[in-house]
C-alpha cells in the first residue's frame, strides 16, 4: 500500500507537538504528494514565489529553518498482524532529521537522507483509520553543537551549513552552479508492506564468466520470520526475447541461497559502440509448500567489468586507467551528472527519460553520478541499463573533510553504504564505485601548498568502511577511493584520474610532487588550447561555462533584468568572480555588450573548447582511456558548465560533443611543423573510410581537394595524413568529410573549429 497523499504545516523549532498536531483540523495545512517537495508545495499554495524565478532564492531561505510536520491517514482494515504475518512501514527516503509517530506512539528517528528505514508496525495498527505523523527538524538545530576545522579553500559553505556532519545532498547548500535551497521532507516513496511467513530480503547477481557459456551467480537472502521447513526458492532467467534459458530451485538451509546458472550462447550487455545492451529477466519466487508467498523480478545484464591499472609500456612511469567491458578495453565517452532539479523529491520518470536519451544520442557511453548530489532514483539506472550507458557511481561525499569521531555519524554512514550497495549492485550499467569527490585532492592541495603531510579526515570511510562493505556485498564491481586520485599526487597525470581545471581556473599543469603554484585568470592561461598540455590517463572532470538559452532566461527573469550586469542575471552566475569567462572570450569572440551576445559568445566558446579537448584526449588512446566532461545537465536555470540547460534546451556544445564523441571520429591535430589528420575508432571492427580533404583560402576560394582512403584498426587511433605548414597559408581552412563520420575543420594558425 503506497502512502502518497500527505499534508504539511510548519512551526518554529520546538513549537509543534504530536498530540496537538493530531488534534488539528485542516485549516493551515497544505496538501503535498509523497514523494514531493516542500518548496514547490508552498509555491502551489501561494506562500512562496517560485524559488527559481527572479531573485527569489533569498526569499526562500526561511524554509529550512522551520520545523515541518507531515501527516497522513490510511486505512489498515485489511491488515491484521496475526500469526505468521508481518506488517512494516517502509520509508525509502526521509530528508533528513525526522521523528515518526504512528497513532501517537513514537516509531523512531532518522538522520540520513540516503538510506531507507523500516519499522515493524504489525502490533501497532488499528482496524480502520491510522494516522502517521512525521516531524522534520531544521538541520541547523540538529548540528548546532558540531564543529570541525576546515581549510579556507573549502570553508564556505561548510562552516555555515556544517554540511559535512549531515547525511544530506551536499549541493543543496549552494554550489558554483546551483542555488542554496536545501530540501526537507519525504523525497522517496512510503509504503505499508504486508508479508506472511517469510520474505525475500536481498538479491545479488553477478556474471562470473562469459565464454564459452555465461556463468551467472545468484544469491538470495531469505528472512523466514514465521515459516516452517517447506520453503523453497525458484529462480528463472529469461533472455531478451522472453525465452527461459536457465532455471533452478533450492531450499534455503540458512538465511541465504546461492545458485549458479549456465547460459549457452549468451547475449552480452554492451555499450552502444560495441553492441547491444541485452537485458535478461531474472524472476525469483519464494514458495512455501509450493505456494508463492513472495516474488522479485529484475532485469540483469550478462557482462564483466574490470578496471585496468597496469603499467603503460609506451609511456614509462605511467599506468593505464581504463575500463575493460567483457574483456574489451573501452574509451569512456561521457559526462558528469548532477541532480536534474534542486527539488530532488519532485523528480519523475518524465524528467529523466529525455535527458538520458540525450546522453545516448550524444554518443556517450558513461555517466558519472557526482558525489555532491544524490544516489539517483531507480529510473536513472534503469534507463542507463536500457541504453547501454555505464555508470561511475560516487558515494555522496564532496569537497570536504568528514568527521570520524562522531559515533552516530559513523553508524549512519555504514547503514547508508550498505543500503546503497545492495540497492544498486545488480544494475549492469554499474561500472565503478568511487568513494568521494575532491575531498582528498583539496586536502593534498593544501598540504602541498604548506609543505605538510597530514591525514585526510575521511579515511575511515574511503579506505576502510566502503571497501570492506564492497568486499562483503559487491566484490565484482571495481572500487576507486576518490576522484581525482592515483599516481604520485591526487591529480597526477601519471596514473589514476584527473580533474582538469587548468583551462577554466587558469592553473598550471598538475605536477607530481611540487606545489602547484597560483592561479592565473589571464587569456593565455585559460585558453582552451591548453587542453593539449594534458597527458592524463583518464580525465573525469573538465569543462567550460556557458549561459543557458535566451528563451530559458526569458522564462525565469523579469524583462527589466534581461540585461548584462543586472542583479537578476548576475544571480544566475554562482561561480566567482562572475566575469571569469571574459578571459576566455577576449581572444576568441570578443567581449559581449548585450545579454544576447553573452549567451551566443559563451555558448560558442564552450562548444569549440569542449570539442578541442575531447579530440585531444581521444587521440591519446590508449594512454588516455576516458573523457567525462563537466557537466551534462542543470539543477536550475543558471549559467553553468552544462550541455543541456534546466529547461531542457540543448546548448550548441551538445552537438559539438556528439560529433567529437562519435564512435569513429576524424580530427585535425596541429603539430610543430604542420597538421595531421587522425582517425579514432572505438568500435570492435576496423573502420575503412573514404575521405575528402579540402583546403579553402582565407578569402573563401577553394585551393585544392584531395581524396583519401584510410583505415583505423578496431579500438585504435592513428594519424592517416599530414601536411607541412609551409604548404598551408595562415588563415586558410582544412575541411574533412566522409560517409559515416562527422565532418571537421581546422584553421591554419588556430585551433580546430567545429562546423
Amino acid at each position: 500500500m503506497s502512502l502518497s497523499s500527505w499534508s504539511i504545516r510548519d512551526f518554529a523549532p520546538g513549537e509543534g507537538g504530536v498530540d496537538a498536531i493530531r488534534a488539528m483540523d485542516g485549516e493551515g495545512w497544505i496538501n503535498v504528494p509523497a514523494p514531493g517537495d516542500t518548496y514547490l508545495a508552498l509555491h502551489a499554495a501561494g506562500r512562496l514565489p517560485h524559488p527559481f524565478a527572479e531573485e527569489n532564492e533569498e526569499a526562500c531561505a526561511w524554509v529550512i529553518e522551520r520545523e515541518w510536520w507531515w501527516r497522513t491517514t490510511f486505512d489498515a482494515s485489511a491488515v491484521t498482524a496475526g500469526s505468521g504475518e508481518r506488517a512494516c512501514l517502509i520509508f525509502e527516503g526521509l530528508d533528513t532529521y525526522a521523528t515518526l509517530w504512528l497513532n501517537g506512539e513514537q516509531l523512531g528517528d532518522t538522520d540520513n537522507m540516503f538510506r531507507a528505514y523500516r519499522f515493524d508496525v504489525g502490533d501497532r495498527l488499528q482496524t480502520g483509520a491510522n494516522d502517521l505523523v512525521i516531524r522534520f527538524s531544521p538541520p541547523s538545530v540538529m548540528v548546532a553543537d558540531k564543529h570541525m576545522e576546515t581549510s579556507d579553500i573549502i570553508a564556505d559553505p561548510i562552516k555555515t551549513s556544517k554540511r559535512n556532519f549531515i547525511r544530506k545532498a551536499q549541493f543543496g547548500w549552494g554550489w558554483d552552479w546551483g542555488p542554496a535551497l536545501p530540501t526537507i521532507g519525504i523525497w522517496r516513496p512510503v509504503r505499508l508492506e504486508r508479508r506472511w511467513g517469510a520474505t525475500l530480503s536481498q538479491i545479488r547477481v553477478s556474471t562470473v564468466s562469459i565464454a564459452p557459456d555465461a556463468e551467472v551467480e545468484v544469491m538470495v537472502g531469505v528472512d523466514a520470520f514465521a515459516a516452517g521447513d517447506a520453503l523453497s526458492v525458484a529462480i528463472d532467467l529469461h533472455d531478451p526475447d522472453g525465452v527461459r534459458v536457465a532455471t533452478t530451485t533450492a531450499a534455503p538451509k540458512t538465511a541465504e541461497v546461492s545458485a549458479r546458472l549456465t547460459v549457452a550462447n549468451p547475449r552480452l550487455w554492451w555499450t552502444p559502440e560495441l553492441g547491444e545492451p541485452a537485458l535478461y529477466t531474472l524472476s525469483i519466487r519464494l514458495l512455501d509448500n509450493g505456494i508463492e508467498i513472495g516474488r522479485e523480478v529484475r532485469r540483469v545484464g550478462l557482462r564483466t567489468i574490470a578496471l585496468d591499472q597496469s603499467p603503460d609500456p609506451d609511456e614509462p612511469g605511467t599506468t593505464f586507467f581504463r575500463f575493460i567491458l567483457n574483456g574489451v578495453p573501452i574509451f569512456a565517452r561521457g559526462a558528469n551528472w548532477i541532480p536534474a532539479s534542486a527539488f530532488v523529491g519532485a523528480l519523475t520518470p518524465r524528467d529523466y527519460a529525455p535527458l538520458i536519451q540525450a546522453a545516448a544520442d550524444a554518443n556517450m557511453n558513461m555517466l558519472r553520478v557526482w558525489g555532491g548530489g544524490i544516489y539517483e532514483h531507480e529510473v536513472f539506472y534503469d534507463l542507463c541499463d536500457e541504453l547501454g550507458l555505464l555508470v561511475w557511481q560516487d558515494f555522496m561525499f564532496a569537497c570536504a573533510p568528514y568527521p570520524e569521531d562522531d559515533a552516530g555519524l559513523v553508524e549512519s554512514i555504514q547503514a547508508e553504504v550498505d543500503h546503497q550497495i545492495k540497492r544498486l549492485r545488480n544494475h549492469p550499467c554499474l561500472a565503478l564505485w568511487c568513494g568521494e569527490n575532491e575531498g582528498r585532492a583539496v586536502h593534498d592541495f593544501m598540504d602541498r601548498m604548506t609543505g605538510q603531510t597530514t591525514p585526510y579526515p575521511g579515511d575511515l570511510y574511503f579506505s576502510r568502511m566502503i571497501p570492506d562493505a564492497l568486499a562483503r556485498l559487491d566484490p565484482a564491481t571495481p572500487y576507486w577511493p576518490g576522484s581525482p586520485s592515483g599516481g604520485p599526487a591526487a591529480n597526477s597525470m601519471r596514473g589514476g584520474d584527473v580533474h582538469n581545471w587548468t583551462v577554466w581556473h587558469g592553473l598550471p599543469p598538475v605536477p607530481d610532487a611540487t606545489p602547484v603554484g597560483g592561479f592565473d585568470h589571464g587569456p593565455e592561461a585559460v585558453a582552451y588550447t591548453r587542453y593539449a598540455e594534458d597527458m592524463c590517463r583518464f580525465v573525469s572532470e573538465f569543462g567550460i561555462q556557458a549561459a543557458p538559452a535566451m528563451e530559458t532566461l526569458e522564462r525565469w527573469l523579469a524583462s527589466d533584468q534581461l540585461a548584462l550586469g543586472s542583479a537578476g542575471f548576475l544571480n544566475r552566475i554562482k561561480d566567482h568572480p562572475q566575469d571569469k569567462v571574459n578571459a576566455m572570450l577576449v581572444n576568441t569572440t570578443g567581449l559581449p555588450t548585450t545579454l544576447e551576445d553573452y549567451v551566443a559568445f559563451t555558448q560558442k566558446v564552450q562548444a569549440d573548447g569542449l570539442r578541442f579537448g575531447i579530440e585531444h584526449y581521444r587521440r591519446r588512446k590508449p594512454h588516455c582511456s576516458g573523457a567525462l566532461l563537466w557537466q551534462f545537465n542543470d539543477c536550475w536555470p543558471g549559467v553553468s558548465w552544462s550541455l543541456i540547460d534546466h529547461d531542457g534546451v540543448k546548448k550548441p556544445s551538445w552537438q559539438a560533443v556528439a560529433d567529437a564523441f562519435a564512435p569513429v571520429m576524424v580530427s585535425f591535430k596541429a603539430t610543430e611543423d604542420g597538421v595531421e589528420l587522425w582517425i579514432v575508432n572505438d568500435r570492435s571492427t576496423d573502420a575503412h573510410l573514404e575521405l575528402g580533404i579540402e583546403l579553402t583560402a582565407a578569402d573563401g576560394s577553394r585551393t585544392w581537394i584531395k581524396s583519401l582512403s584510410a583505415t583505423a584498426p578496431a579500438g585504435g587511433a592513428r594519424a592517416v595524413w599530414s601536411r607541412e605548414t609551409t604548404d598551408l597559408a595562415p588563415g586558410s581552412v582544412l575541411t574533412v568529410e566522409g560517409e559515416g563520420v562527422p565532418s571537421n575543420r581546422h584553421r591554419i594558425g588556430g585551433p580546430a573549429k567545429p562546423n
